[in-house]
């Protein structure tokens, strides 16, 4: 087979079931569906880390974040790290990026032979995120329940020209002369919140009919002083007024990934009407998930499955038509498929597997995936091992969780509090030493994180400055005419 064209498509903070392809009952995604039924559909998705900066970074390079340094939504990608473009560019093979990328800026080299309309992190990131040790209330966690319906923000604005963007690009691609192979990222921001969702596509959804997300049970799970310390910082659901309130939030959740399903086929038509459908592979996913109110949690940095699952699906030449693979797969899977796609060979230190071999292969439930997070509200590091119809959360210095995710796929049972299941849980976290010393790594990270600190004043100048809850939308013009030129 020729080598295909790739066109990677991705949105942010998009919960792995909220698909009408993953079953959900409410939401609508006609286009993303039509997308699965002629490729194969990763039903066991996961981010390596549940936060924006670090998941990219993790999508770029191949490695995990304890590897790179990339902890959190200040350190962010900044190309030291070779990534997959780079082995592209270095394979004179074009690549290119359209839209949110939220690495370090836009002079550093990071893989792009182009940027357009890009997104990185705004002054300096979330710098509020970086005291974790004893972390601070975060009052702009009020931005999120007051800012709820119908309507438009910058995020639908900018995700309409990375839309228009793209398409101009594809057309622009389709009439050139040059036939090479090219790989291509579009990356929307919504369904990130704010949670306010265009008109049309809110009201697909009736407020009074969305079923209130599920409590947390009162087993002792959350009792902890990491929890404690979670739950203090992140205050989200306590600006909430109402279950009224919580529930429009929802609908504009669920609109806007309509919202964003929308665009995607405003994509995928392009791509058709250019001719280019037949030789180029399409990949869709998420950087991580949303809590949505469940267990009175919302936006993401859990390991619960609202937060820590995604939606991953690919299509095109060579890919199994109408199959939903059980196999778990996560964002490390990313470089060894855009590597693969291009005919180039994997390194050895990228511990990931192509999703079109994967695809390919029966399925292999027992396949491990692993996610961590070192960043706001986390009083020490957490880490999620996925292997089989197990899940292991392991919090540093403080007790693990475990789930059955086969009869229980809510995780409202915490098996780590029974005896019954103690040699499982030596188990799993015998198979977490081997990978890396938690602890060492958690004072990695936290060492990174005080010198940004210091850097900045010091604790007490950096909880003053505050923070805001999501990164500013660049303000540009839809035209790829306009982009962006580097060697990145």
């Amino acid at each position: 087979m020729d080598t295909p064209n790739l066109l990677i498509i991705m949105d942010d903070e998009h919960r792995g079931d909220a698909l009408g392809c993953a079953g959900h009952p409410l939401v609508q995604t006609p286009n993303i569906d039509r997308l699965a039924a002629r490729g194969t559909q990763f039903a066991n998705a996961y981010t390596n880390s549940p936060i924006c900066v670090p998941a990219r970074a993790v999508l770029a390079t191949g490695r995990y974040a304890h590897q790179t340094g990339y902890w959190d939504n200040c350190i962010a990608y900044d190309g030291a790290t070779p990534s997959w473009g780079h082995a592209l560019q270095s394979a004179q093979h074009p690549v290119t990026s359209i839209g949110k990328l939220h690495y370090l800026d836009d002079e550093c080299p990071t893989g792009f032979d182009r940027q357009i309309l890009p997104m990185h992190i705004h002054d300096g990131g979330d710098t509020h995120g970086l005291v974790r040790d004893d972390p601070p209330t975060r009052p702009q966690c009020r931005d999120l329940a007051e800012n709820i319906g119908a309507g438009e923000t910058e995020y639908t604005d900018y995700d309409r020209n990375i839309a228009a963007a793209a398409c101009a690009w594809l057309r622009e691609r389709a009439a050139s002369a040059n036939g090479r192979p090219w790989t291509t990222f579009v990356s929307f921001i919504c369904p990130h919140y704010p949670l306010v969702a265009p008109k049309e596509f809110f009201e697909l959804y009736d407020p009074a009919r969305i079923p209130l997300p599920k409590k947390r049970p009162d087993d002792g799970t959350a009792a902890t002083e990491w929890w404690q310390a979670f739950e203090n910082c992140y205050i989200w659901d306590r600006f909430f007024e109402s279950d009224a309130q919580r529930r429009i939030a929802m609908a504009a959740y669920y609109g806007l990934i309509s919202f964003i399903d929308d665009n995607v086929g405003t994509l995928l038509q392009t791509l058709e009407d250019c001719g280019l459908d037949k030789t180029t592979r399409v990949i869709f996913l998420s950087d991580h998930g949303e809590n949505l109110g469940a267990r009175g949690l919302w936006g993401k940095s859990t390991m619960y499955n609202e937060s820590v699952t995604i939606p991953m699906l690919a299509a095109g030449p060579g890919v199994p038509a109408g199959v939903v693979r059980r196999t778990p797969v996560s964002l490390l899977d990313i470089y060894p498929t855009v590597l693969d796609n291009a005919g180039l060979a994997v390194p050895e230190d990228r511990p990931g597997r192509s999703l079109f071999d994967l695809a390919a292969l029966p399925d292999d439930i027992a396949r491990l995936v692993f996610s961590e997070y070192h960043a706001t509200a986390a009083k020490s590091a957490e880490f999620m091992l996925r292997r089989g119809r197990y899940k292991y959360i392991h919090y540093v210095g403080y007790p693990p969780e475990l789930y059955d995710l086969e009869d229980d796929p809510e995780e409202l049972c915490n098996l780590a509090r029974r005896d019954s299941h103690a040699g499982l849980i030596r188990e799993f976290e015998g198979t977490l030493r081997g990978m890396l010393d938690p602890e060492a790594v958690d004072r990695a990270a936290k060492t990174d994180q005080e010198r940004l600190i210091e850097r900045y004043g010091g604790r007490e100048a950096v909880i003053a400055k505050g923070g805001k809850s999501a990164t500013p939308a660049p303000e540009a013009v839809p035209d790829s005419g306009s982009a962006m030129e580097s060697a990145k």
